[in-house]
């Protein structure tokens, strides 16, 4: 499941401040880009197309959408079986959208209804990412000159700019 990369950019914000660690690798990448690079050389990746200063609070999560979706597109365009579906279809027509995951799946249709029940429910109720907790931090402001910065990110990793046509190759849909 993928989602809009400025609503993954404001949320890894909002995780960042329940997090510790990842706050304070969030600060010291204001200082230097080799901190993003480090982030990702310590979870066995290579690092070096994430030597971006963080220079505002949606750089991070832009790396990790980057990451994320790149490394999707990749094993796409390898042949393997795999698919995607965005995160806006399934809030914006939630039983539609289950229906055709099932289907997808070759599960039974008839359980769509009690899936979309599941959504009512905050799934980190009882964590420190409930939104009960993280709802209370302020959301990054996307500025014009935020917006150029996180575009530089994506262009780097050759996905959809922000405001561009955001579906990535092999998702489902209604």
């Amino acid at each position: 499941m993928y989602r809009d990369v400025v609503a993954v950019a404001k949320s890894m914000h909002r995780m960042s401040m329940m997090y510790a660690s990842m706050h304070l690798a969030s600060l010291l990448g204001q200082i230097s880009g080799t901190m993003a690079k480090i982030i990702m050389n310590s979870l066995v990746f290579d690092g070096t197309d994430f030597h971006v200063l963080l220079d505002n609070d949606m750089v991070l999560g832009t790396l990790v959408y980057a990451f994320a979706t790149a490394s999707y597109l990749d094993i796409h365009r390898r042949g393997f079986d795999v698919s995607a579906l965005r995160y806006e279809d399934l809030v914006a027509r939630p039983l539609d959208v289950c229906r055709v995951v099932l289907e997808f799946c070759h599960l039974p249709v008839s359980l769509a209804e009690i899936a979309v029940e599941a959504f009512d429910v905050d799934s980190q109720r009882k964590s420190m990412l409930a939104k009960s907790i993280i709802g209370h931090f302020k959301e990054p402001e996307l500025t014009p000159e935020i917006e150029m910065k996180l575009n530089e990110v994506l262009k780097k990793f050759g996905l959809p700019l922000i405001g561009e046509l955001d579906i990535l190759e092999g998702t489902i849909s209604c």
